[in-house]
């Protein structure tokens, strides 16, 4: 079987080749919202699509859609000079899954003494320091 890149499959159809370019306009508008937004508020939203002149940002909660909502003319500004035909901008609030909670793991009692142990080993150094505070936290735990 000959090796193809990728460029052959996306543009074999019609239907993937639209959602192929769709992808890279949509980064490409990404892209010009990373460059103006300040970093936290860019971090927290993300281009879904472009129609009728009109962006769709999806913004995680309402405190960053209404702060994006203030940035509206500058946003504008900038996607005009990169070229882009926009005279609109709407926000939609799209809440993204929680990260699952990690598991809390305790040390066992053995190895806490452990630690001790190894602190006592140590002179007076940056290293014992860290392991006394790492064995008082453990113990507040337990």
């Amino acid at each position: 079987m000959t090796a193809r890149k990728i460029d052959f499959y996306l543009t074999s159809s019609t239907g993937l080749r639209r959602l192929a370019d769709e992808s890279r306009r949509a980064t490409e508008l990404q892209q010009v919202l990373l460059r103006t937004a300040p970093e936290p508020l860019a971090q927290a939203c993300r281009v879904k699509q472009l129609r009728a002149e009109t962006l769709l940002i999806l913004a995680e909660n309402a405190a960053v859609a209404a702060k994006l909502k203030q940035l509206f003319p500058r946003l504008i500004t900038s996607y005009r000079k990169q070229g882009w035909k926009i005279t609109s901008i709407r926000v939609d609030v799209q809440v993204r899954e929680a990260a699952p909670q990690r598991e809390i793991r305790r040390l066992s009692t053995e190895s806490i003494e452990n630690l001790e142990r190894a602190a006592a080993g140590f002179g007076d150094s940056p290293m014992k320091q860290a392991l006394i505070s790492m064995v008082a936290h453990q113990r507040r735990k337990n």
